[in-house]
């Protein structure tokens, strides 16, 4: 999700618009002619599904966790975050990966807060990943708070 469809998105739609802009529009081969104004129409969805990608696909990052930390990866390098400098989490229902974001009380290397995708759970649609909650409790635990307080 994070390297393979944006780079087969992105390489497809460029290599269209290229064409669409080295070419004259005429039909030279026998195949349709394409109106002048479907290379700007080519370039517009490259532009902005190259920044939905990033925004939906690109940042994500991959989260493991232990008994006192986050471990936060960009697949090039890694950094431990302490469990209690989490300040929320939250996930996004409406979006098909179900996305969840990582808000920390400080900066860390990756910023303020970080997305990854979790594992797909199918039979818990409306209700929250079990992540989420986890990610929570071990926020809390780690402060020495009760369970309804993060």
């Amino acid at each position: 999700m994070k390297f393979v469809l944006p780079s087969v998105w992105l390489a497809g739609f460029a290599a269209v618009t290229v064409g669409l802009f080295a070419g004259d529009g005429s039909s030279n081969r026998g195949g349709p002619e394409f109106p002048a104004e479907m290379k700007w129409l080519f370039l517009g969805a490259t532009v902005l599904g190259g920044l939905f990608l990033y925004w939906g696909c690109m940042r994500l990052k991959r989260v493991d966790l232990d008994e006192d930390a986050l471990y936060i990866s960009n697949y090039l390098r890694e950094v431990r975050v302490p469990l209690r400098d989490i300040e929320e989490v939250t996930e996004n229902r409406w979006i098909n990966i179900r996305p969840v974001t990582v808000e920390f009380r400080r900066d860390t290397d990756f910023g303020p807060r970080i997305t990854f995708m979790p594992k797909t759970r199918w039979w818990s649609f409306w209700r929250a990943h079990p992540v989420v909650g986890e990610l929570e409790a071990a926020a809390r635990r780690s402060r020495g708070l009760p369970p309804e307080q993060l």
